[in-house]
């Protein structure tokens, strides 16, 4: 592991029980996985630059990372600007998600694609919890090629405000549950390193990290 996340196991981790591992070189099986495998094919025409967004550790001002981010008070012409382009950055970087704090600005902003298009919540918050999932293996756009086990809720309740300055409250299942509680950590400062099992934590190779599996490999999720 290069020396830069050397440190990154002794970051303070996020309690939430024991975290049950994924066996080395399975496929996972479940929906989750499935669908975050379909979601690579979405980057095979897209060149890849993840250079505009906040790398931790490495970045200046990069401490943004660990700021909890301010609210929006209401949707200007300013937002939806930054939306389209954090979503640009996103696809580019081969990201399924992306929060304001990684591309510098710490206010309480998402944008995702959990297979569905480009989705921007604007102060997300989770109100409502429900089982668990492991897969696939979690990853980062701030923090380039590292992967790890993360236990996260299988199905969340979430209330925000949309790009019509409207309250929207729906719920998220699988893959976008997992997105979205990724995404709304980033506005707390929290890194999935923070909660991922430590001895999970690997680094793609570089074949893997752009998308160039051998076959046979288990699938490598898009990071966020």
């Amino acid at each position: 592991m290069p020396t830069r996340f050397a440190a990154l196991k002794k970051s303070p981790a996020t309690k939430s029980g024991p975290v049950r591992k994924a066996a080395p070189g399975r496929p996972a099986g479940s929906k989750a996985a499935e669908k975050a495998e379909a979601l690579n094919d979405k980057y095979e025409n897209i060149p890849f630059d993840d250079s505009r967004v906040v790398k931790y550790r490495e970045t200046p001002g990069w401490e943004v990372l660990r700021q909890v981010a301010a609210p929006i008070a209401e949707v200007t012409d300013e937002i939806r600007a930054l939306v389209d382009e954090m979503g640009d950055i996103m696809y580019t970087a081969h990201g399924v998600g992306l929060a304001a704090p990684q591309v510098g600005r710490s206010i309480r902003l998402i944008t995702y694609d959990a297979g569905d298009g480009l989705t921007a919540l604007l102060n997300p918050e989770i109100v409502k919890m429900k089982g668990e999932q492991y897969e696939p293996e979690e990853g980062c756009l701030s923090i380039p090629g590292l992967r790890g086990v993360v236990k996260r809720a299988n199905e969340v309740v979430v209330k925000a405000m949309n790009l019509d300055g409207k309250t929207v409250q729906f719920r998220a299942r699988e893959f976008e549950a997992r997105i979205l509680q990724h995404e709304i950590d980033h506005l707390n400062g929290v890194l999935f390193i923070d909660k991922a099992d430590p001895e999970s934590l690997h680094m793609l190779t570089p074949a893997q990290e752009r998308g160039e599996a051998e076959p046979g490999d288990a699938p490598v999720a898009p990071a966020e």
